[in-house]
């Protein structure tokens, strides 16, 4: 792709709020945003599913030089060295520079890996009316469910069999979740959409009599195991469109799973760009990206920001260094975690659900998220650190917060910040169609993420 223009907003430094409202000036997308946008694309593409996004991190930190190690083994953490650690769909990458020592502290950039969107039922195969085959769907957190319709999707994820062996599986495109004719409904329009969560959400894969479906052999097949070796599953439905740039100039990114894969390619991009590059091993923290599986049910599971992977993880590498209980507390204090996450921008057609005063707009840069009642974690000196950091890469910056009227959600952040006490900032991009299985972003912002992640892991 060639370089084209993209508008995209000053430095909330540089420009009052109320100007920031406004559309913004027309400037040159740089080439390496265009080369990180088409590598988010590749990473989304890899990853319908958390466990295969946990897997295509450790991929890629394995090639980068990262040791995997495993839960239920001895760790050799050293200082200079480089690892990465996966517990089902979550992930943690590290390194240690090379004066590292009892009281280094951790300088922590996090994410999550899961999306909104459907989850296989046990008994999963089902014949439909008109000798349909469907399979059965539960759903899975919050997703804009109508965004899912009339869509070519895959099943991907783990199965397990009767010896314990996990098998990350997909099928590639195999349903699909059909909306009723407008000749069916003929009020659909002036009513609205009404979809029954049960009824209406179940997808088709195929055709024939009900003896010869069987959508776990098509799961089976694909992990070439025999179907009756099956011993349990977590599989879901993903959105199968490729990722692309469009619109004018080419400056718009569409693509599936945006929440939150655009944080976790951004968060593992910058460690490892700092880890290939002059300052590596050079830092005074130990860098460390985390992306958590389950944030959008409420992350209260093993693998979930709310469990104890985090905590276990940095207890080992303390340890490792030689860190006593008050030592390792000493470094903790001295910490940072900025938990990055998808945020709203400006929907053009629905200004009055946003903040009047507080308007994040596409390709104007990472965005602080501020909420007074802790929905997220930021406070004054990490929103500094945030500032700084953008300042020292160069990178645009604004803030978001909500409507009074309009609440947020919330993130990793607060949960984390709780669970370890290590002083956290929520920062994100601002997208539109949040939640919908097809998300929208600009094409510059996830690269202004990637570097001002790089500027905060330098410290």
């Amino acid at each position: 792709m060639t370089d084209q223009t993209l508008t995209h907003a000053q430095s909330a430094a540089d420009q009052p709020a109320a100007d920031r409202i406004d559309p913004v000036q027309p400037a040159v997308v740089p080439q390496e945003a265009r080369a990180h946008a088409a590598d988010l694309g590749e990473f989304v593409a890899a990853s319908p599913s958390s466990y295969h996004a946990a897997a295509e991190v450790a991929r890629r930190a394995q090639a980068a030089g990262f040791t995997l190690l495993a839960e239920d083994a001895t760790w050799g953490v050293t200082p200079g060295g480089r690892y990465v650690v996966v517990r089902d769909g979550s992930v943690i990458a590290f390194t240690v520079p090379d004066a590292a020592g009892p009281t280094t502290p951790f300088t922590i950039v996090g994410a999550h890996t899961d999306s909104t969107g459907f989850k296989l039922k046990p008994k999963p195969t089902t014949h439909g009316a008109g000798g349909w085959w469907q399979v059965g769907v539960e759903v899975y957190g919050g997703p804009l469910l109508n965004s899912w319709l009339d869509r070519e999707l895959e099943l991907a994820g783990r199965i397990v069999t009767h010896d314990g062996t996990e098998h990350l599986v997909r099928t590639g495109p195999m349903l699909r979740i059909p909306q009723l004719a407008i000749h069916l409904d003929r009020g659909v329009n002036d009513n609205g959409l009404a979809l029954d969560k049960q009824r209406h959400t179940q997808p088709v894969w195929g055709l024939g009599d009900a003896q010869s479906a069987d959508v776990l052999a098509a799961l089976a097949g694909d992990a070439g195991v025999d179907p009756a070796d099956i011993g349990g599953y977590d599989v879901v439905l993903a959105e199968t469109q490729p990722a692309r740039a469009f619109g004018a100039g080419q400056v718009l990114f569409a693509s599936a799973r945006l929440d939150n894969l655009l944080s976790t390619h951004a968060g593992l991009t910058a460690l490892l760009g700092r880890a290939a590059g002059p300052e590596g091993g050079k830092g005074t923290s130990v860098e460390m990206f985390a992306a958590f599986d389950h944030e959008e049910i409420g992350s209260a599971s093993r693998s979930g920001a709310a469990g104890s992977f985090l905590e276990e993880v940095l207890v080992r590498v303390s340890t490792a260094l030689g860190a006593t209980p008050e030592e390792r507390s000493r470094a903790f204090a001295a910490s940072l975690h900025v938990s990055s996450d998808v945020g709203h921008a400006v929907h053009p057609n629905y200004p009055e659900r946003h903040d009047p005063a507080n308007h994040p707009v596409a390709g104007g840069g990472p965005i602080l998220k501020i909420n007074a009642n802790q929905r997220y974690a930021t406070d004054a000196h990490g929103a500094a650190a945030w500032n700084a950091a953008c300042r020292d890469a160069g990178v645009p910056t604004q803030e978001f917060v909500s409507s009074n009227v309009v609440p947020c959600g919330s993130t990793i952040g607060p949960i984390s910040a709780t669970r370890l006490g290590i002083r956290t900032v929520d920062v994100g991009v601002p997208i539109l169609s949040m939640h919908s299985a097809r998300e929208l972003t600009a094409v510059v912002d996830p690269w202004y993420l990637s570097r001002a992640m790089r500027a905060v892991l330098g410290g």
